[in-house]
């Protein structure tokens, strides 16, 4: 019969692997096989078999018995010599005594299956003992003649040793338990607390009668089963974690599970386990109840909460309301006389009612600074600042401001570190501070301000509750008045709260600087004692840059002579951009405008060459902060200003401004928008 298989030069044998290539680059023309090409139809068909298998196969060929075999066998043969092409008589030779009657039968036409079959083997250079299952058949060649054996094995040591273990295990179990019955008998049968032995892998061995008490499930139905079984499928995972902690050496292990009741329901258990003699100890105790109490408790703290909180919302809506009404209603008035005075021809009296909207709206905008200030979302200029420079410049200022029966004592550390803040804030909350103090003391008192560095610690004297440990600039504001007793301090901070008489207080100036503090990263601190007194310390975390000086900015005409700088104004509201647009023709800017992010955009793509860009934070699409990024990416020199009135992430990340940018408050009013634009621009009047 002719041979149907290519030469081996035409890259026999056809099956990947380390094997494969092996058979193709082995010397066989000194080998007594001979060439690849002059092998026999049935050795090669039997060699591409047993390399084409992923299962471990050894080809035992010819009266010789040389040995071909695949890239899993490799696996049982270890580190022995390569065997490719020796006799298996040498290559088994420990063994040969045991398998050679096997490997004959083979050769004489009988097929043997064998399982677990052991074997004192040596293939890492010592003795072991090894377990296989394996299945030695004949091979014969077209004429039926057996011409070889094919060898189909599997290692089963692992399997053997574990079922083994096993068997050991069980065997055991019955006396271990007995043994330790008598002494635990009496603790076992009479504890009202859950007692249950299991092994590492959750299967229980024994529980006590206060199981079944408490979950219902008796002796008989619990034993040989995992406890995971009567666990909620939600805690199973939580559970099997926990046993691999203890198996893994952890001394204890506590949590608290829910189980399922044999009727159904749920039960709560607090078990403390142990690894103790190979086992689990678990001691369980049903907390059902006492959660049911704390969820109680905790529902009905929580409908508490919700009521004070309506309450003080309630009393926030109703406190702006009061004053935005006020305030309206001092805008509202002014400009509806203005409009009958210049129906009656009289304008010239129009300037008073003017002043006096402006003055309303004003108050207006203080209010919401304040509110936002409360709500640690106003915007803020931060920088390194000497506080002690800006305490000095308010000296004078508030010694006028409480009159000549305070004395004003000021206690300045002279090496003051710089503070990140913004000094104008600053500047606004001590002087409420001393407003406040001032109030506290009709008659006569000490007024004193203090600033010193302070090392805060995590815990200790050293700390403050609500801060990291680290360093801070302190600034202290006490007075010698009346004090607060104790349900007053609760709420000093508390948004339009106050004690004082009836239109001498708005009741925001201390919780504006509780929120402005943390909005800073700092803290507000009150310490106060009726009769004796009131202590505000402010906490402000240290810079580790130098503090610059503060420019005063001069007053700058609303208008200038025409000069050459284009500037960009970017916002969606039509009215305040129009106004903006004015504001800077007048000053001799050439003006272009866009009410978008987008729109900005593409004009600063453009070519027109822009040295001022004055954009609102909030825009539509890309954001103020988008569109400056963006403006100085394509025109490194140009000056930004950014408006916000309210904006998420200028307001609470005091890093939202870059380098060279500063930032315009809304609301603003047409001369802070021209001193800010000249002071950018680096000009006056």
């Amino acid at each position: 019969m002719t041979d149907s298989f290519p030469p081996a030069s035409l890259g026999f044998p056809h099956a990947a692997g380390v094997m494969s290539d092996k058979i193709r680059h082995y010397d066989w023309a000194s080998h007594p096989l001979g060439p690849a090409e002059g092998w026999p139809r049935a050795l090669r068909f039997a060699v591409e078999m047993v390399l084409s298998s992923d299962f471990p196969k050894c080809l035992m060929w010819g009266e010789d018995r040389y040995c071909f075999y695949n890239d899993a066998f490799g696996t049982i043969l270890g580190d022995k010599p390569d065997a490719l092409g020796r006799p298996v008589q040498e290559v088994w030779s420990e063994v040969w005594d045991v398998i050679a009657p096997i490997v004959d039968k083979a050769f004489q036409g009988e097929s043997t299956f064998v399982e677990d079959f052991p074997l004192t083997i040596n293939r890492h250079g010592y003795s072991e003992e090894a377990y296989f299952t394996f299945c030695y058949s004949p091979v014969r060649d077209d004429n039926g003649a057996v011409v070889a054996m094919m060898d189909t094995v599997i290692e089963t040591t692992g399997k053997v040793a574990a079922e083994r273990r096993l068997r050991e295990a069980a065997a055991s179990l019955e006396q271990q338990v007995a043994e330790r019955t008598a002494d635990r008998n009496r603790l076992w049968l009479g504890s009202d607390a859950l007692l249950m032995v299991t092994r590492f892998d959750g299967h229980i061995v024994a529980v006590n009668p206060a199981w079944t008490s408490v979950l219902g499930w008796t002796e008989q139905e619990t034993v040989g089963r995992p406890v995971q079984a009567f666990a909620r499928p939600e805690d199973e995972p939580t559970l099997v974690r926990e046993l691999q902690s203890l198996q893994k050496g952890a001394p204890k292990r506590q949590g608290t599970l829910r189980y399922r009741h044999r009727d159904g329901t749920d039960r709560w258990v607090a078990w403390t386990a142990a690894p103790a003699d190979g086992f689990v100890q678990a001691v369980g105790r049903d907390v059902t109840e006492e959660r049911a109490q704390a969820e109680a408790l905790r529902s009905a703290e929580e409908q508490l909460r919700q009521s004070q909180k309506m309450e003080a919302l309630g009393q926030l809506t109703g406190g702006i309301a009061h004053d935005l009404n006020n305030m309206l209603q001092g805008i509202v008035l002014p400009l509806q006389i203005i409009r009958q005075r210049i129906a009656q021809g009289r304008e010239e009296e129009a300037g008073k009612y003017i002043d006096a909207g402006l003055a309303a709206a004003k108050r207006a905008a203080a209010l919401t600074q304040r509110l936002l200030a409360f709500s640690r979302r106003q915007p803020l200029d931060s920088r390194a600042v000497d506080l002690g420079a800006s305490l000095s410049s308010l000296e004078t200022i508030v010694r006028s401001t409480c009159g000549e029966n305070i004395t004003l004592q000021m206690s300045l550390q002279p090496d003051l570190w710089p503070a990140y803040t913004d000094v104008h804030q600053f500047d606004n909350a001590v002087l409420n501070l001393c407003i406040n103090a001032r109030d506290a003391m009709p008659d006569r008192g000490t007024l004193r301000i203090a600033a010193d560095n302070v090392q805060l610690r995590a815990f200790g004297e050293d700390s403050v509750l609500g801060l990291d440990a680290g360093d801070y600039v302190r600034v202290a504001v006490s007075d010698t008045g009346t004090g607060m007793p104790a349900d007053v301090m609760a709420r000093a901070f508390d948004p339009f709260f106050t004690t004082k008489p009836l239109g001498q207080g708005t009741g925001l100036g201390l919780s504006m600087i509780y929120g402005f503090m943390r909005q800073s990263g700092g803290m507000a601190v009150l310490e106060s004692t009726v009769g004796q007194g009131t202590r505000v310390s402010l906490y402000f975390c240290r810079s580790r840059a130098e503090a610059a000086a503060e420019r005063a900015e001069p007053a700058t005409p609303l208008t200038s002579p025409r000069r050459p700088d284009s500037a960009l104004v970017v916002e969606d509201d039509d009215t305040v951009r129009a106004l903006a647009v004015e504001l800077l023709r007048d000053n001799g800017f050439y003006v272009m405008e866009a009410a978008s992010g987008s729109a900005a955009m593409a004009l600063l793509s453009g070519a027109v060459h822009f040295d001022l860009l004055l954009s609102d934070v909030g825009l539509p699409g890309p954001n103020g902060r988008q569109v400056a990024d963006y403006a100085r990416e394509k025109l490194p020199a140009i000056k930004i200003i950014l408006m916000t009135g309210y904006a998420e992430q200028a307001a609470m990340n005091p890093q939202f401004l870059g380098t060279q940018m500063e930032l315009l408050v809304k609301p603003f009013d047409a001369q802070a928008l021209v001193n800010k634009v000249h002071a950018v621009m680096g000009t006056g009047g």
